[in-house]
Parts: C-alpha cells; sequence; structure tokens
C-alpha cells in the first residue's frame, strides 16, 4: 500500500492531479467527473488527493455533484470562481452553465441514433 491508501498508485494520483490542472478558468467539474475522467475508484478519493497536495492547483474549480463547495471550503472557493466569472446562486453553482465541456453530460444515443 503506498502514502495514498488502497488502489491510488502514483500514476492515478498524477492523473488526478493533471485533470484538474486542465479545468479551463472560468469553469467547474464535480469530483465524479474527475473520477470518471481518471478512472479513479470514487469521488472521495479525488477530494483526498486536493485535501493532501492540490495546494498548487486549481482546485475551486472541483464542486460536490449538486454544484457546491465543501462547506468548510465554501467562502474561498465561491470568492475564487466568482472572480473568474462563475457565479453561485446562494452557494450552488449552476452546473449547466458553468461545467467544464470536457465533462459536461452528452445525452445517450437513441435507439435509432
Amino acid at each position: 500500500m503506498d502514502s495514498w491508501g488502497e488502489g491510488v498508485d502514483e500514476e492515478l494520483h498524477e492523473r488526478v492531479r493533471e485533470t484538474i490542472r486542465s479545468i479551463p478558468e472560468g469553469t467547474v467539474a464535480t469530483y465524479g467527473d474527475i473520477a470518471g475522467l481518471t478512472r479513479a475508484p470514487s469521488p472521495r478519493l479525488i477530494g483526498r488527493i486536493l485535501s493532501e497536495d492540490g495546494h498548487d492547483l486549481p482546485w475551486h474549480r472541483v464542486l460536490r455533484a449538486n454544484g457546491t463547495p465543501a462547506p468548510h471550503l465554501a467562502e474561498e472557493q465561491l470568492a475564487r470562481l466568482r472572480a473568474e466569472g462563475v457565479l453561485a446562486d446562494g452557494d450552488k453553482v449552476d452546473l449547466r452553465r458553468h461545467r467544464w465541456p470536457e465533462v459536461a453530460a452528452e445525452p445517450e444515443p437513441g435507439l435509432f441514433d
């Protein structure tokens, strides 16, 4: 077992960091989006990597699935997002409007598509 816990090797760790580094200014992604892109086992792992090794990343661009920041980060996170043009309604960011196109959900193909 490495320092990140079971199932987190250095390659996955760096893939997560690189993906978060790639989120463009003025857009956001969810922990689940990043987990999906990096094939991480869970969104919680993304949060753990960010909390332990994300100080040099645009961590503020990663939100919970409902578009809200973690409560202990909310004030600073929302201020950083506002500075990039991402506005929140209260403490919730409209993911339909601000989600990183790289991870925005595409409609499932229909039967005849």
